[in-house]
């Protein structure tokens, strides 16, 4: 089972051009589960639903509650921003947990998905932390709303939860090693989410905000890793076990960049067919 996380920039840059680069990218990775974050919305047209005709992909998403931020950002009130979710197979429960605002960033939330895939159910999460470098105390509470919002949703399959998104923070920031439960005590007292990078090769390139990228340059930060595949211990027979974890989205499509951000490309082990 091919699970993808990618943050799609939203409306800035170049958007039109980028759409069709995310969309190459996507064709080719050939994923069963994608979780996107800044899916913008306007009108009728919503990027995720777009991508999801133009793969075949099932799809749902949902808006964050208080865009104005990104609005401002780019001058447009009417463009909507939310985190998505497509998939191979079908959604069938579904359910958004609004996260504690940090440092007046409001509107950030977690989106579960129960997928109906052969086998088992896939319990899947879809979510965007806030953003400053300087805020990894109120990560720290969205992470331990998100662990909550996990323990809630993950019963009843044999398959591990498995939580995608930009957590907007470094691999071994106290946010991260907080939502994992094996580096200190997770929130949720015997949860367990393994990063699925801990299964990467190690000389693989792993920055997915990276100086690299045109998009990125500018800001004259360092290059780190700050999107997710997180995956819980794996069940039965081993299904949901990380198999490999690479980066990609990594490079231009012909000439665009397709984000801001590289993608996160995890090859779990799927249930069999009973």
């Amino acid at each position: 089972m091919r699970v993808v996380t990618w943050n799609l920039w939203w409306r800035f840059g170049p958007w039109e051009a980028r759409q069709k680069a995310i969309l190459a990218t996507l064709r080719e990775l050939r994923p069963d589960v994608v979780g996107l974050q800044e899916v913008w919305e306007q009108g009728p047209d919503n990027l995720a639903e777009w991508l999801a005709g133009e793969l075949g992909m099932h799809w749902t998403w949902a808006a964050s509650d208080d865009p104005g931020y990104w609005q401002r950002r780019v001058g447009d009130p009417s463009v909507g921003i939310g985190n998505a979710v497509l998939s191979r197979w079908p959604v069938g429960e579904r359910a958004v947990l609004p996260l504690p605002a940090v440092e007046g960033d409001g509107g950030r939330l977690a989106l579960y998905t129960r997928l109906q895939a052969p086998g088992q159910d896939v319990p899947f999460f879809v979510t965007h932390l806030t953003a400053a470098t300087t805020a990894s105390a109120g990560r720290c509470q969205q992470v331990a709303a998100l662990a909550e919002f996990v323990a809630r949703h993950e019963g009843g399959t044999d398959f591990p939860p498995v939580v995608t998104g930009d957590f907007n923070a470094w691999p071994d920031s106290d946010e991260v090693r907080l939502f994992g439960g094996y580096k200190t005590a997770s929130p949720v007292p015997g949860q367990c989410l393994f990063d699925a990078w801990e299964y990467a090769e190690p000389t693989a390139p792993s920055a997915t905000w990276d100086m690299a990228n045109p998009y990125v340059a500018a800001t004259y930060g360092p290059s780190v890793r700050v999107d997710y595949v997180h995956v819980g211990p794996p069940g039965p027979g081993g299904i949901g076990h990380v198999g490999a974890v690479r980066r990609a989205g990594d490079g231009p499509v012909d000439g665009v960049w397709p984000s801001d951000h590289a993608a996160v490309v995890a090859d779990l082990a799927p249930a069999t067919t009973p």
